[in-house]
């Protein structure tokens, strides 16, 4: 009980600051982008805690408590995306738009705008929909009621914070959850080696594989996660929403210096942990691991205060997912063909009202999937193979075209979904057909046609570094 009185009071601190926040929500820029005006530090902390969601926290915790150190494949990619994306910020600041299929039509043309649409809401709705899993799953593990009914719940908390403010709330309250979080996870790392019997025991109560590069993981299934989660983050709509939202082009490059320092201590630190509490809690639901180390190996206060900022970072993450195709539908839908000339009162009605329909859908959706993981690289895939490789294009390479990376992107989709129907023939990770056919059709078609035109490259060609 004292653990759910916790949440209860770390989430109700969240509404109070959502709610002083949304007075300041007066047009879609300040809904959708925060206004344009976050700075560095506000940036960084929201770009580490969109991230470091259920994804971590559950499914490479899971993996790591299965496999040791070798689940840190799972976040490698993560780690090169984050460099790649230094060279991309800037530029996508001085773009100053809402969303990747503004990119995608200016680069390119209409059909990729909507097609990067459709592909973001199949990709996003899943990935809300294993975060409201994930929140059910922290219910049910403090409280004892049915993890259905604690899903029912983040669902409609989830949907009803990120209609209450949009970025400007969710950025800030990020930055609270981010301190928080990694203060509690630091905290606990002590606690649970001495409760496990030092460093020493646990290295010899655990087999030897779980320390080596690659373990029990074969290479092919272990860079199939690294590249999962590196094509997701290099077109991940939410951090190119938070671009976006910057105060200038140079604060969005600052930002993602501190970004990719929080996410490789974050990461590291959930991977011990878990194996740690391999160790420690045998036995038990990998992806609960933490759960386990946070309840039981820290003292009361400082559990109370942890387990509150894993359950707001898990809200935080769905909120940032949930947002992100909210604002599509919004802008490159409703706004870009049904009614241009609609007020920002009307478009920030709108988009609170598709944030409502996509929370529902992402809910109805948790029954599909056996795990986090399993739905984590699910969606990972479907956008990764079917956004990335035009979106990257868009940036790196003057020759692709819109007819190239229209065709890329239906493949990347189609691919993934018939792969996972077919349950990964011969054992091969939905990600690499994906990928092959989503990279062939790029360079093939762009090259089999008319190259673009210059005003189409030269659109990303600002905020460069020089």
């Amino acid at each position: 009980m004292t653990y759910l009185v916790a949440i209860l009071a770390y989430l109700a601190a969240l509404i109070v600051v959502g709610a002083v926040r949304s007075r300041q929500v007066r047009d879609e820029a300040d809904f959708m982008v925060a206004g344009r005006r976050l700075g560095p530090w506000v940036l960084v902390g929201t770009l580490v805690a969109t991230w470091i969601g259920s994804g971590s926290l559950f499914g490479a915790a899971g993996l790591a408590y299965e496999h040791g150190f070798s689940a840190l494949w799972f976040d490698a990619g993560v780690w090169v995306a984050i460099i790649v994306l230094y060279f991309v910020a800037g530029r996508v600041r001085a773009f100053a738009q809402f969303t990747v299929p503004d990119i995608l039509e200016a680069r390119y043309n209409t059909a990729a705008r909507v097609l990067g649409t459709v592909v973001t809401i199949i990709a996003y709705t899943a990935i809300v929909s294993y975060q409201i899993r994930a929140g059910g799953m922290v219910l049910e593990f403090v409280t004892g009621i049915p993890a259905s009914t604690g899903m029912a719940l983040t669902a409609v908390f989830v949907i009803g914070y990120t209609v209450l403010a949009g970025m400007i709330s969710v950025a800030y309250t990020d930055v609270v959850n981010g301190v928080v979080m990694t203060a509690g996870l630091l905290l606990a790392l002590p606690f649970l080696i001495d409760n496990a019997g030092g460093w020493e025991s646990i290295r010899s109560a655990l087999p030897a594989t779980r320390f080596e590069l690659f373990g029990e993981l074969t290479v092919a299934r272990a860079l199939g996660y690294s590249v999962a989660t590196m094509l997701l983050l290099l077109g991940e709509g939410g951090m190119y929403q938070r671009f976006f939202s910057a105060r200038d082009e140079r604060t969005a490059r600052r930002a993602v210096l501190g970004w990719i320092a929080g996410t490789i201590v974050l990461e590291c630190l959930v991977a011990v942990l878990a194996v740690a509490g391999s160790a420690r809690f045998g036995g038990i639901d990998g992806e609960m691991v933490i759960l386990h180390v946070v309840t039981e190996a820290l003292p009361l206060a400082a559990g109370c205060l942890c387990l509150g900022a894993i359950v707001a970072v898990i809200v935080s993450t769905a909120d940032s997912f949930l947002l992100v195709p909210a604002t599509n539908i919004t802008r490159d839908i409703y706004q870009r063909f049904i009614r241009p000339e609609a007020s920002h009162r009307h478009l920030v009605t709108f988009s609170r009202t598709v944030v409502v329909i996509l929370g529902l859908a992402a809910w109805l959706q948790v029954s599909f999937f056996s795990g986090v993981l399993e739905m984590a690289v699910y969606a990972y895939t479907m956008y990764g193979t079917g956004i990335t490789p035009a979106l990257m294009a868009a940036f790196f390479w003057k020759r692709a075209n819109g007819a190239g990376a229209v065709t890329s992107m239906a493949a990347g989709m189609a691919v993934t979904l018939a792969w996972e129907l077919a349950g990964q023939p011969g054992g091969v990770p939905t990600v690499y057909p994906a990928l092959a056919s989503s990279l062939a059709c790029l360079v093939v078609v762009s090259l089999a046609t008319r190259p673009p035109e210059e005003s189409k490259w030269r659109a990303l060609e600002g905020g460069r570094r020089r």
